[in-house]
């Protein structure tokens, strides 16, 4: 895998993990992440950040990585954890469980964003890195079709937030749903939206 723009990092040969997370903004639901090992040997066509590429090549870029990564694991935080340790905090420990659940340690690992969990092996924060390192492209597709599925599953559940549509994130619709119809117990609760609407029904 080539490292745009690097001088350090991984040496040459080295099982790189690509860590990314989907879910910090929303107001609903866990924050989940997802780590990836690729193999140089059966190379993925058409990895790029998930927020870029349509839901259909999306759904069949999962099933791809699935099959082809040397390693793969999906994690999370749940609603209570982002409640009680902060979003911040929640996302480092999802984060540090996907690595942790990977079935072949890797001997580094790339995080996007700008700051690494604690982990085992050496690591190194890609700011953007879900749009030029592949294995966190690949880790960024993993984690928002696992959350976007779930979210729309738990649509059923919870009738008349949308969140099918906005998927928790904080919109003109989730933010009236919400008045209208008061948190459920998904809801983040430490969210200041949220929060608020709680401290004026109390």
């Amino acid at each position: 895998m080539e490292l745009q723009g690097f001088d350090f990092g991984p040496a040459k040969g080295q099982l790189i993990a690509g860590v990314d997370e989907v879910g910090r903004g929303p107001l609903f639901g866990a924050v989940v992440t997802a780590a990836v090992i690729l193999d140089p040997a059966r190379p993925i066509a058409g990895l790029a950040d998930s927020k870029k590429l349509t839901e259909k090549r999306r759904d069949a870029l999962f099933d791809e990585i699935r099959e082809k990564a040397l390693a793969w694991s999906i994690a999370r935080a749940e609603v209570e954890e982002i409640d009680r340790l902060n979003i911040l905090h929640a996302t480092m420990l999802a984060m540090q469980r996907a690595v942790a659940g990977l079935h072949t340690p890797p001997d580094y690992a790339l995080i996007d964003g700008n700051r690494c969990p604690a982990l085992p092996c050496p690591c190194e924060s890609v700011v953007k890195g879900d749009s030029t390192v592949a294995a966190i492209s690949a880790a960024s597709i993993l984690a928002k079709v696992s959350r976007d599925r779930e979210i729309i599953a738990l649509d059923a559940h919870y009738p008349g937030y949308g969140l099918a549509g906005h998927k928790g994130y904080p919109t003109k619709v989730h933010l009236e749903a919400l008045q209208r119809l008061g948190p459920t117990p998904l809801h983040r609760r430490s969210f200041a939206p949220v929060r608020n609407l709680i401290e004026s029904m109390g």
